[in-house]
């Protein structure tokens, strides 16, 4: 059986590639290395049995960012346990070095908050791309993405963000 490839990448270096990403995504939403995992697993394996037609890497992104925000909130309807981080002090969390470190804060707000600041600041995608990802206007995005900075502000102060 040939290879499958997204968006010219082959499974495994799609897995090698996105799994910070999808790993960052999945702890924001759940709080819970081990959920996270849980889910993690599910995503990647939804993309290997689906194989979606996925042209570039932008979309095959913009793709695995979706799916893991759903399979998180699956999970989370499923569940109805989750265990805060602050409550699994033994275990660490590792968000990527190269984005700018509000993740750790951003774990404590509400989910639509924390999304679209996520994928602002942490993912860099604009305004328009965080609409077409969440399924969202425009102008509701730029409204979260105001919310969310006052409440990160009244929250951890500071004008940083």
């Amino acid at each position: 059986m040939a290879e499958v490839l997204f968006a010219g990448l082959k499974y495994e270096d799609v897995v090698r590639e996105y799994s910070s990403t999808v790993v960052s995504v999945c702890i924001m939403r759940l709080k819970n290395w081990a959920d996270a995992e849980d889910c993690f697993q599910n995503i990647f394996l939804s993309l290997y049995q689906n194989s979606p037609k996925i042209e570039t890497k932008e979309h095959l992104k913009a793709w695995l960012i979706r799916v893991s925000i759903n399979e998180c909130t699956n999970y989370i309807k499923k569940n109805r346990k989750l265990l805060s981080l602050h409550e699994t002090k033994e275990q660490s969390v590792n968000f990527p070095t190269d984005t700018l470190d509000i993740s750790w804060a951003l774990v404590e707000l509400p989910p639509k908050y924390r999304d679209v600041l996520y994928l602002y600041y942490c993912e860099k995608y604009k305004v328009n791309e965080i609409a077409e990802i969440l399924g969202y206007n425009a102008n509701t995005v730029k409204t979260l993405l105001k919310r969310g900075r006052e409440k990160l502000k009244s929250i951890y102060g500071g004008d940083g963000i």
